[in-house]
């Protein structure tokens, strides 16, 4: 399969898995469809505004859910090669944050492209993760955290790249590898920004 066709077909596997609606399904049976997260809360279909409405155990599990399908996102480009493992891992991030079936009114990314992490770039698991987990904790800030994380995503798949060091079982790393992680930051800051100007900052 060429490049061009992993890319297309590739995205496109990506953006339907990142369309899954976790959020909606644990809303429903969490609390029988008397709860829509996108009207209670801070109306973002994410782990941490379930967690806040329904409960620590159902938030967990809507993130487990999200970092599933980018996981699964991944691996499934990956069968057809990096070019495809690249694109999928970014088209679950789109699907996630703009879904075409609600509108394209979706969460952040961060659980959906923190889980393609697995398959994409598995190096960057544990590097983002304690990167995120250790601002998070001593500045007390989700949102500067992610800020963080995500600079440190883009900065670590560039090093990555000039390096050519091992991606584990990941495709090997290439100008794949920074477009993903250029284009999966930014739009996960894209749909922060528009949740600050909304008032609202849940993943």
């Amino acid at each position: 399969m060429s490049d061009v066709a992993q890319i297309l077909l590739g995205a496109l596997v990506g953006y339907v898995l990142g369309m899954f609606p976790s959020a909606d399904l644990v809303a429903r049976l969490a609390s029988r469809g008397a709860v829509d997260l996108r009207a209670a809360g801070s109306g973002n279909p994410g782990g941490l505004n379930a967690a806040r409405v329904l409960g620590k155990k159902w938030g967990l599990l809507v993130i487990v859910m999200d970092a599933a399908k980018g996981a699964l996102a991944g691996f499934s480009g990956l069968a057809m090669g990096d070019a495809g493992a690249y694109a999928a891992g970014t088209g679950v991030i789109a699907g996630h944050c703009w879904p075409a079936y609600n509108g394209f009114r979706g969460g952040k990314g961060v659980a959906a492209a923190g889980g393609s992490f697995f398959s994409v770039v598995p190096p960057m698991v544990t590097d983002d993760g304690l990167t995120t987990a250790a601002v998070a904790f001593l500045g007390k800030s989700s949102r500067l955290a992610i800020k963080v994380a995500l600079v440190v995503w883009v900065v670590a798949a560039a090093v990555w790249w000039a390096a050519d060091w091992p991606m584990w079982w990941g495709p090997d790393p290439g100008v794949g590898l920074l477009s993903y992680s250029v284009l999966g930051a930014a739009m996960i800051q894209a749909r922060f920004t528009v949740s600050a100007r909304a008032g609202g900052v849940d993943l």
